[in-house]
């Protein structure tokens, strides 16, 4: 009977347009080439465009920054190799570069009539949106924020979990199931996209923005916007 009801539906995006009334949820539908193949509302406002048939055939590739792009893709392909689900995790939200805002994102594999994976399905709620029992959300948020607001200054992991209430090591293993790196990793890409940032609209130096950013070593900021950009800060500038 179910199997009969659905079969009997029309368009299939009829279904879809409920998304639009959820607020503070992003939705999306991509192929297995990452391409997008529905998106609601909230979702066409972090790719910036005005409606879904903009986005509809594109990849994150075309709206995120390419290092955002290139995560949010790992993360598709291993739901769609794996056939397993990501459930609940805590990552920044797909906005400008250097946001501090969360979100909790989930994404699901979908299959075909013989069982194939073509795609993958997915929402992200805005964290504060989100209550839990156990906090742990709004302690990381709180670090998070701290970290956005004071990515320049000497910043220990010892700092970081007592701001959340946590033992290193606790926090370490928490901090890495939630964001896929470590609090020194996710501190380096901060300041590798505040530094993009600065290169983009500033006419400061390159080895002035490296100290703006908290890049006490010149040779260590190269190699972090290199590994994250593709390129040097110099020649990200002169783009």
């Amino acid at each position: 009977m179910r199997e009969d009801f659905f079969a009997r539906l029309g368009p299939s995006d009829q279904a879809f347009a409920l998304f639009d009334h959820l607020p503070g949820l992003s939705f999306f539908v991509k192929d297995r080439r990452g391409r997008f193949m529905a998106l609601n509302r909230r979702g066409c406002e972090y790719c910036g465009v005005v409606c879904e048939a903009e986005a509809i055939g594109k990849t994150d590739h075309d709206f995120f920054p390419k290092s955002r792009a290139d995560e949010y893709r790992a993360d598709d392909v291993a739901v769609m190799q794996s056939g397993e689900a990501i459930v609940n995790r805590v990552e920044s939200a797909p906005e400008d570069a250097g946001s501090p805002r969360l979100v909790m994102t989930s994404k699901v594999p979908l299959r075909d009539r013989r069982g194939r994976v073509i795609g993958v399905a997915g929402f992200s709620r805005q964290i504060e949106r989100i209550q839990t029992p156990s906090g742990t959300v709004d302690a990381f948020a709180n670090v998070i924020a701290h970290l956005h607001t004071h990515f320049a200054d000497n910043l220990s992991t010892q700092q970081l979990a007592d701001m959340a209430g946590l033992s290193v090591s606790h926090f370490e293993r928490r901090f890495r199931h939630a964001f896929g790196a470590s609090p020194r990793q996710y501190l380096v890409r901060v300041r590798v996209e505040h530094a993009a940032k600065l290169l983009r609209e500033t006419e400061q130096t390159v080895s002035e923005i490296a100290h703006a950013c908290g890049f006490y070593d010149h040779a260590h900021f190269s190699r972090s916007f290199r590994r994250r950009m593709n390129c040097s800060p110099s020649q990200y500038k002169r783009r």
